[in-house]
């Protein structure tokens, strides 16, 4: 990448704490919360299941929660079973949901660079089984909502 004429001396200016990239990190600033992205993408809903499924504390787990719903990233609902007490679920919302790109493309680096070319998982269209990928593009491409996703074992997953 290359800046702009009038951008091009790096000590003239700053964008400072107005870097669209540093109040993301900031947001995803651990592992828990990231974490708890990844599971709401993968479909879980509930408080116990995040606990066993991030294997992070009740209370950090908490903690990562309130963040992303203050953040406007999930949303809490209320729920019931018949004979329990009223109880809460998490869900993506708009913004939450347009953090795929972002979470795949973490996915597709790690699995290039990480994971020795055998990655665990790998992400296809629900419909056609074409396998999906992120990149950089000028062309407006399409982007499949998450759950026209399936998550597969990748065929590759346990070959050295």
């Amino acid at each position: 990448m290359k800046f702009e004429e009038r951008l091009r001396d790096r000590d003239a200016w700053s964008i400072g704490d107005g870097c669209s990239a540093g109040r993301v990190l900031d947001l995803l600033s651990t592992r828990t919360v990231f974490m708890v992205v990844r599971e709401c993408f993968y479909g879980t809903t509930r408080f116990e299941d995040f606990v066993a499924r991030v294997g992070t504390s009740a209370p950090a787990l908490s903690r990562a929660l309130k963040q992303l719903e203050s953040a406007g990233v999930v949303i809490r609902t209320p729920y019931r079973e018949p004979g329990k007490r009223a109880r809460d679920e998490y869900r993506l919302t708009a913004a939450g949901e347009d953090l795929l790109p972002v979470f795949l493309s973490l996915i597709q680096w790690g699995d290039k660079y990480l994971q020795g070319g055998h990655p665990p998982l790998s992400f296809v269209e629900a419909d056609g089984g074409r396998p999906l990928g992120v990149r950089v593009t000028a062309e407006p491409v399409p982007e499949p909502p998450s759950e026209d996703i399936e998550i597969r074992l990748h065929p590759d997953w346990g070959s050295s």
